[in-house]
């Protein structure tokens, strides 16, 4: 059995989501997390980058923590190599956010693990852009 939640489940979250606060978005058109969020953003959803480097990415206020966005987020999507998802995942449990999302070929247990400790809805390995298209 899948520790992660299934394609299903999956497309109920995002169905029900509307604020992605994405760790790790960069402002360069040519990387990944930028061309992911560019196509979430363009579906819908508002985008709020999280990248202590940049001030705005696709329009939107960068904030260089989660801690410091002032707002609810419905996901958290992390763009960051999976050594630096158990400090993600630290700072994702302070604030009020209950789906942690890491991207295709990031995983990290004991990230997972201190999130589910917590009670969190943990998806990793796996692409936020790609799990929308096919739950439309």
């Amino acid at each position: 059995m899948d520790k992660y939640p299934s394609r299903e489940e999956i497309g109920k979250i995002l169905k029900s989501s509307k604020v992605i606060a994405v760790v790790g978005l960069s402002s360069d058109p040519s990387k990944t997390s930028f061309m992911v969020s560019e196509a979430m953003q363009k579906a819908g959803y508002k985008i709020v980058p999280v990248n202590p480097t940049v001030d705005t990415v696709l329009g939107e206020k960068s904030y260089a923590s989660l801690l410091e966005i002032p707002f609810k987020v419905d996901i958290v999507n992390v763009f960051r190599r999976p050594e630096h998802l158990l400090p993600v995942a630290e700072e994702f449990i302070k604030i009020d956010c209950d789906v942690f999302f890491a991207q295709l070929g990031i995983e990290n247990d004991e990230a997972y693990d201190l999130l589910k400790q917590h009670g969190k809805t943990v998806i990793m390995n796996r692409c936020i852009k790609v799990e929308h298209a096919l739950t439309k």
